[in-house]
């Protein structure tokens, strides 16, 4: 007996395919577009440039320099009545451009001299020189060759046996290694602005502020220099504006501001100003007596 066929209901009938006439709605929120431009490839031009390294602060033309001298005290005048009836009644300074000693010179002179009286400084100054070889390039026979090279060249003994104490020849000896290792020289002190040379120069055993601001006014001709901790200059401030204490030298800059960029020529009106007053004490105390 063959297999019974079985029939096909439509309970058991496939699903119809899906027709084109049959069409299913899609539920969607809309969303805005926003349309951009294309990004631009980087070229040097969009590239943000490095900003430049800020220029190094400038230095004023030397007190020395011609039509300088007169600018400072135009400006002194005008901008300090005060200080104005003291460059009235005092002899203007002079700075001369030549001949000038070097740095190395003028610094190791300065520490023969300090604290010590002017007579017995110059004896040891001269002393000093002759220990030196001779400068043949120099105008003047006697003027001796005061490099880094002829100062290591001298024992501290040496040193010592014409009346240089062995502190102040371990000084000498540390400027000129210093000059002579290249740290300092004479092109580099010069172009130095203040703030760069009183940090270096003070790296120098045995040099301080004081003496490097007595250099860059009597030996670079500095414009704008204060030398808040001078006595002198302090004593010459107090007179100058009445006050009843002496001014600290933390004081100084805020009292000397109107006196910038040529503090330095205001500073030597007030030394000159305790000395016209020393003077004039003098000539009270010998009238009345």
């Amino acid at each position: 007996m063959g297999r019974p066929v079985r029939s096909r209901s439509a309970a058991a009938a496939p699903p119809p395919p899906a027709s084109d006439s049959r069409t299913a709605k899609i539920s969607f929120r809309s969303r805005k577009i926003v349309k951009t431009a294309p990004a631009k490839p980087l070229s040097a031009t969009t590239v943000p440039p490095v900003p430049a390294p800020a220029p190094a602060p400038l230095t004023l033309p030397a007190l020395s320099s011609p039509g300088e001298l007169a600018a400072a005290l135009s400006h002194l005048r005008a901008a300090d009545p005060l200080l104005s009836e003291v460059i009235a009644s005092t002899e203007a300074p002079t700075f001369i451009a030549s001949p000038s000693l070097p740095a190395f010179h003028s610094l190791a002179r300065s520490i023969l001299y300090q604290q010590l009286a002017t007579s017995a400084a110059d004896a040891i100054y001269a002393r000093f020189l002759a220990l030196l070889p001779a400068d043949s390039a120099a105008a003047d026979a006697d003027a001796a060759t005061v490099t880094p090279a002829a100062v290591l060249a001298l024992a501290a003994a040496d040193l010592r046996a014409i009346g240089i104490s062995g502190r102040k020849a371990s000084y000498l000896h540390d400027l000129a290694a210093r000059f002579a290792a290249g740290e300092l020289s004479e092109p580099s002190v010069a172009a130095m602005d203040e703030a760069t040379l009183l940090t270096e120069l003070t790296k120098v055993k045995g040099i301080g502020e004081w003496t490097v601001h007595m250099f860059m006014i009597f030996s670079l001709h500095r414009p704008d220099v204060l030398p808040c901790g001078d006595l002198g200059v302090r004593k010459g401030v107090q007179e100058l504006y009445k006050l009843k204490a002496l001014p600290k030298p933390e004081e100084m800059a805020a009292l000397c501001e109107r006196w910038r960029p040529y503090s330095s020529v205001g500073a030597w009106y007030m030394w000159r100003l305790m000395e016209s007053m020393g003077a004039a004490g003098k000539k009270k105390g010998n009238a009345s007596s």
